[in-house]
Order: C-alpha cells, then structure tokens, then sequence
C-alpha cells in the first residue's frame, strides 16, 4: 500500500475548521503545555507534549489525549476540557500530536496495521510517551487512562486493544473499532455506514492484538453523536459490542439513566459505558461554564452538550471523591431506571391487564417499551423485544403498574 493513500482521508479533514472557530480561550495559568523533544525512539515519529499542573504531586493520575484529524495538541488541549480537571484535581496530561509527514490531514493511522499493533509504529510511541511520563513525572502507572476524538477515538481502541497492560481504562470518542480497517480503502467503510461483526468477532481482533494475554483489562466508555456523518453512530454498538466481548460481560445494559444535554448513558456491568448525545454531529462533547461539571469551549468540532471530560474524570475517580453530590461515582454510573438485566425477571401475574400487539417503534411511543442502542426492551420486565424498528412486532400484556411481559400467543 502507498504510503501517500494515507492522506487521503477527505471525511476526518473536515475538522480542519476546529481549531479557527472556537470562542474564546482558557484563561491564563502558570503552568503550560510543554513540548517533550526525546521521550525513546519513537517509531511512529509523532510529537509528544505534556501537561503537569501546579501542586501535582507524586503518584499522582495521568491522562493521555489524542487530537482529531487536522488538529493540534493544543487545541485539544485549549478546547476539550481536560486542562480544566487537571488543574482541579491535579493530574497529569500527556497529548501526543501526528506529524504531517506522517499523514496530511494529521490524521493518527488507525487504520495502518505498521501503527496499529503492539511493538510498533505510532502505539509504540503513544506508549513511550506513557513510560517518559511514568519515569520523570512521577505519575501513578496504574492510573493511566487514554482518550480521543474521531481518528484520536480509533487510536485510543488501538491503544486500549495492544497495551491492556499499560492503561485502567479509555474513553472513545467519535471512533472506531480495533482493526476494523486495515488499509486506506476499506476505511471509508467503516467510518460509515460501518461494518458489522459478531461482538466474538470483535473480540477476537483484540484478543490478537496482545496474544496469551490474561491480565486485567481496561474499562471502556464510547461516546458518540446520534447525527455524526463522519463516523456513524453504528460504530457505537459495534465498539460496544467489541469491548463487551472482550470484558466478558452481555450485550444487554445492566442500567441506563439520561443525563445532561440530551445523553443516553447505558451502562454494562461498570465495564463498557456507552453515552449517546441526541443531535450531536462530529465532535467532543463540551459544555462551558464555570460550573464544577461545565467545562470545553464551544466551536465546530467541540458541540455544547454535555462535559464529557468531567464526566470521565470523574468515573476513572479522578476527582478523588470530590465530585459534587449527586454526580455519577467511580466505577458504578449514575443511579438508573428501568434497569435492563440479561435475565427478564419474571411478571407477577400474566393473566392481568390489557394486551397490545404493535410495532416496537409503536410500544414505546406508547410507553410499553423503552429502547436503548437500538434495541426495545419492555418496561418492568425488561424483556428484550429485538431492534428498535417499525417492522418488528410484539404483543405485550400489562401486568402491573408500568409493567409489561411480551406475550405473542394472546395478543
């Protein structure tokens, strides 16, 4: 494959105008972003920068963020929130930025198999970057955690796929699954309309990636708009049902709950978080204002919606418990009903209460039913009654108070 093919990515250079119109800026601190000019041998030639708040002290949480296409390290810095929790909290940054002679549109090549496996390329020196940090900053090896947006998402699901080892948990944002491209060409297709696998399918492209590993894996949250035409939102359940295979937990949400700005959070036994934004097109999900759980600067890639790095920060438990009351906690998500589970629980009386056959889009316009990542699932029970559509059809018996059992014989 010509080296040149991979700089042509015309869908993720439409981030080229992010930088150019965003509002005004961060205000000043004292501490700065700082270029690292030797940090190994750096077989992927990208450029590192890294962030250490004041009052940063040893053993201290680090957080690696990776850039969209056409963008920098600092402007993910200056936009997405980060900068805001770190020096709240006091935690390390570390922002690695492609080079242009790598990749045109400074695209990180997810989708390159010479960037893409362990012990190589560009997640080589993404996990170089990690060890300098480690080495000279004094951060916490087993607090690191990686985040991305767009062509920085997908790198993020490279790194969290060949160095398990190295990161407690990831955050993707707008991106794609591990391996699901493998070249230039078939790219295009992933990002969208995307490309459907069996989540053991998924599974065991990760699995390959790091193979005869047994040790623990890292958590994974999946961010993604309902109107992105870049990345489509499909690639969402795909990179759930990627890492929920790989964490070994059901395809089905053990809870879901909304949150700000119109989010769907649906949660996988605290190992794969999914979080939804109605309306959001190809971006990080922001949300300015001087607020604790605000943060972001709003502009065309980075959407006002919701604070997405508060809302990771303060799951990885970056806050260290000093989160504001009611905010979502480390490791268990905000409270939610109804709560799917992958067992239905049984209905108390099957025989009471009217009976109604419609479509699943029809049952919960009705409120019957309620769906998650496109799936229907009827309320109380929480039977699952398949994709959320127009053609598929179900009976459905009320049972009690807000409680509904599938029943396709009677009804």
């Amino acid at each position: 494959m010509p080296r040149i093919l991979r700089f042509i990515l015309p869908a993720f250079a439409a981030l080229a105008a992010a930088a150019g119109l965003v509002t005004a800026g961060s205000p000043a601190y004292a501490a700065s972003l700082t270029s690292v000019a030797s940090f190994g041998s750096n077989p992927g030639n990208l450029s590192m920068y890294s962030y250490r708040p004041d009052g940063m002290g040893s053993g201290a949480p680090l957080v690696v963020a990776m850039h969209g296409c056409t963008q920098s390290a600092t402007d993910y810095f200056t936009n997405a929130g980060w900068r805001k929790y770190a020096d709240l909290w006091h935690f390390a940054l570390v922002l690695p930025e492609q080079k242009s002679a790598n990749n045109s549109t400074t695209c990180f090549n997810w989708f390159e198999t010479g960037d893409t496996a362990r012990g190589g390329g560009e997640a080589l020196s993404i996990k170089q970057m990690v060890d300098y940090a480690v080495a000279n900053y004094g951060v916490n090896p087993a607090r690191v955690y990686v985040t991305g947006l767009s062509a920085g998402g997908a790198m993020t699901a490279v790194m969290l796929a060949t160095y398990p080892d190295v990161f407690a948990g990831g955050a993707i944002m707008a991106g794609l699954p591990y391996r699901c491209a493998t070249s230039n060409l078939n790219a295009y297709t992933c990002m969208n309309p995307g490309v459907d696998k069996t989540p053991a399918a998924w599974g065991d492209l990760v699995r390959a990636a790091y193979s005869g590993y047994t040790g623990a894996r890292p958590r994974v949250a999946i961010w993604q708009g309902t109107s992105d035409t870049t990345v489509a939102p499909a690639n969402a359940t795909e990179l759930r049902d990627q890492w929920t295979n790989v964490l070994g937990v059901s395809q089905t949400p053990t809870s879901t709950t909304s949150l700000p700005g119109g989010t769907s959070l649906s949660n996988y036994a605290d190992q794969v978080k999914v979080y939804m934004i109605s309306g959001m097109t190809h971006a990080t999900p922001v949300d300015p204002g001087s607020a604790t759980e605000q943060c972001g600067t709003a502009g065309t890639y980075y959407k006002d919606t919701i604070c997405s790095s508060y809302y990771q920060a303060v799951d990885w438990g970056l806050d260290n418990g000093a989160a504001p009351t009611g905010s979502p906690t480390p490791s268990t998500g905000p409270t939610a009903s109804p709560t799917p589970t992958a067992s239905p629980t049984p209905s108390p009386t099957p025989s009471a209460g009217p009976c109604v056959r419609a479509t699943n889009y029809a049952h919960v316009s009705a409120g019957r039913a309620h769906q998650s990542l496109g799936y229907t699932y009827a309320n109380g029970s929480n039977q699952n009654m398949g994709l959320y559509n127009v053609f598929v059809t179900h009976g459905l018996r009320q049972t009690g108070a807000n409680y509904w059992v599938i029943d396709d014989t009677a009804c």
